[in-house]
């Protein structure tokens, strides 16, 4: 099964909405970040969903990492002359199906323009329960995978 769905986050947005990460960014900036795209490995890597964190940049150019070296999980830090939310929009814009994007972010206005062009938006409360869910699914997961692993190297 391929990536279907296209999660698009408004990384700054995000980190001040959530009060856990909110505390960390007040102190240190890169960890609130770290700590952000660490619990949505969980959507990419447990649900096939693409993921792509977008945060307001510095430079002159756009900059893009990619955490677990895969081309589907991308933090992407805009240019100076661009904000994040202009970023999320153009992709939304120029999306192949704009209808498999979701954008998490509590910015009404960004909210409003991908909703009108054919996107899902949700807040960042939804974002924390689907991350949760994710999360879940995935210790699940794992711990059948530790319990089946332990019966087979048990047999002589």
């Amino acid at each position: 099964m391929g990536f279907m769905r296209h999660l698009l986050v408004d990384g700054a947005n995000v980190l001040h909405a959530w009060p856990e990460t909110r505390t960390v960014l007040k102190r240190d900036r890169a960890a609130a970040r770290a700590q952000l795209v660490q619990r949505l490995a969980s959507i990419h890597d447990g649900e096939q969903v693409r993921v792509t964190v977008v945060f307001d940049g510095r430079g002159d150019e756009l900059v893009i990492e990619r955490p677990s070296q895969q081309l589907t999980f991308s933090v992407v830090y805009t240019p100076s002359s661009m904000s994040a939310d202009d970023v999320i929009e153009q992709t939304v814009a120029n999306a192949a199906d704009p209808a498999a994007c979701v954008v998490a972010t509590d910015d009404n206005a960004e909210r409003e323009t991908v909703i009108a062009a054919g996107a899902t938006a949700i807040r960042p409360e939804e974002l924390a329960s689907w991350i949760q869910r994710a999360e879940s699914r995935l210790a699940t997961f794992l711990a059948a995978q530790r319990a089946t692993n332990a019966r087979e190297w048990k047999k002589p």
